[in-house]
C-alpha cells in the first residue's frame, strides 16, 4: 500500500489500523538539537482522543505515546524518530454483522475494489483512528516551529447552520467551538441529533501566526496548494478554503485585493499567501468535514456479492467528526509548514527570513 508518507524533508510515515495491535510512525528529517517534550506530544493527543464527552464516540483509548528512537537527553538527534501507540479498546464483534456488507459513505467498497481484500474492523486503515499518529507528528513539528515564533491553532466555527460570530481561540467547551455564546444552542442541537440517530458536518478554522514572508515554492508547490493537499488528506474533509475562500465569487476586485501600507496589509482576503508564497500576514484556512457516515438508521446497500441487502451499523461513532478534528488539522498544517520552511532553507539559504523567535 503506497501513500503512507507525507512530506519532502520533514517526512512522516504512519502505519496501523483501527483494530490492530498498535499505531506507529517514523519521522525523518527532524532538525537536531530541538528540545522535545513528550508531555506536549501527549497533550496534543489528549485533545484528539475519544471518549472525552457525551458528544463524541465513547470508545476509550488512553492514546499514550511512546518515543522509541531519535532523541537523547530530551533533544532530537537528527535521526529517525520512532513513535508507537497501543490500541486498547477494540470491539471487533461490533463489525461482524457487516463484514460482508459495504457501508454507504465509507471506503469499504473502494478498498475492496482496489486491493481485493479489506479489514472490516472499524474500517481498518481507512479509519480516522490512524490520525492519532499524525497528531503526534504534528506535535513534534509544532515544537520545532515554537523556536521560530510560529503558532498553529484552530477550532470549530460551524456545525450545521450554527455559526461562530465572535472568534475566540481561548474559549474551552466540549464542542471545541470558537464562540462560547453558541454552546447552549449546540447542546440542544446535539440532543435532537441523538434522538434522530443522525450526524452532522462541521467547518474548522486553522490559523497560523508568526509566519515570515517568502515560504512556498511556485508554481507546482505553492504553499496554499500544499496546505490544501495536507488538509484534504484528513478523513471526512471535503473542501478547503483559503482566506475569503468561496466568498470571493461575490466580491469585486476593489474589495478583494488586500491593500498595502507601511504597516502591512489592510485586509486578509488572500489568507496570508500571494502567488503561493507566504506574505507575512496570518494564514487562515477553513476545512469542511462531512457528517459521520456510520449512524444507527437502517439503510440499503450492497454486499460483497453485489446483492442489495439491509444494513444497520452498530458500534461507537462520533455524531460529528469535526468535534475531534481540530488537533488533526493543526497537525497536518504544522507538518506541511515546517516541511516548506526546510525546503525553502535548502534553496534560499542566503535570503534572510524574518522569523519572530
Amino acid at each position: 500500500m503506497s501513500g503512507n508518507t507525507f512530506g519532502t524533508i520533514f517526512k512522516v510515515t504512519t502505519f496501523g489500523e483501527s483494530h490492530g495491535k498498535a499505531l506507529g510512525a517514523i519521522i525523518d528529517g527532524c532538525p537536531p538539537n530541538i528540545e522535545l517534550n513528550e508531555a506536549i506530544i501527549q497533550e496534543e493527543l489528549d485533545k484528539r482522543k475519544p471518549g472525552q464527552s457525551k458528544f463524541v464516540t465513547q470508545r476509550k483509548e488512553s492514546d499514550v505515546v511512546e518515543i522509541l528512537s531519535g532523541t537523547f537527553e530530551g533533544k532530537t538527534t537528527g535521526t529517525p524518530i520512532g513513535l508507537v501507540i497501543r490500541n486498547e479498546d477494540q470491539k471487533t464483534k461490533d463489525y461482524e454483522n457487516i463484514k460482508d456488507k459495504f457501508r454507504p459513505g465509507h471506503a469499504d467498497i473502494t478498498y475492496q475494489d482496489k486491493y481485493g481484500i479489506r479489514d472490516y474492523r472499524g474500517g481498518g486503515r481507512a479509519s480516522a483512528r490512524e490520525t492519532a499518529m499524525r497528531v503526534a507528528g504534528g506535535a513534534i513539528a509544532k515544537q520545532v516551529m515554537n523556536g521560530l515564533g510560529i503558532k498553529v491553532r484552530g477550532g470549530v466555527v460551524q456545525v450545521g447552520d450554527i455559526k461562530a460570530s465572535n472568534i475566540d481561540f481561548k474559549t474551552a467547551n466540549p464542542f471545541n467551538f470558537l464562540d462560547s455564546d453558541k454552546v447552549n444552542l449546540l447542546e440542544e442541537f446535539f440532543a435532537e441529533l441523538n434522538k434522530a440517530q443522525d450526524s452532522i458536518g462541521a467547518k474548522i478554522l486553522i490559523n497560523v501566526t508568526g509566519m515570515p514572508s517568502g515560504i512556498g515554492s511556485p508554481v507546482f508547490s505553492k504553499l496554499d496548494g500544499e496546505l490544501a493537499r495536507a488538509l484534504m488528506s484528513v478523513n471526512a474533509v471535503k473542501a478547503v478554503e483559503i482566506g475569503s475562500g468561496c466568498d470571493v465569487v461575490t466580491m469585486r476586485g476593489s474589495e478583494n485585493r488586500d491593500k498595502i501600507n507601511k504597516s502591512g496589509f489592510e485586509s486578509n482576503n488572500s489568507g496570508g499567501m500571494l502567488g503561493g508564497i507566504s506574505n507575512g500576514d496570518e494564514i487562515n484556512i477553513y476545512a469542511s468535514l462531512k457528517p459521520t457516515s456510520s449512524i444507527s438508521q437502517k439503510t440499503k446497500t450492497l454486499d460483497i456479492n453485489k446483492d442489495e441487502v439491509d444494513l444497520q451499523v452498530k458500534g461507537r461513532h462520533d455524531p460529528c467528526v469535526g468535534l475531534r478534528a481540530t488537533p488533526i488539522l493543526e497537525a497536518m498544517a504544522s507538518m506541511c509548514i515546517l516541511d516548506q520552511i526546510l525546503i525553502d532553507r535548502g534553496q534560499c539559504f542566503n535570503v534572510q527570513r524574518n522569523f519572530k523567535d
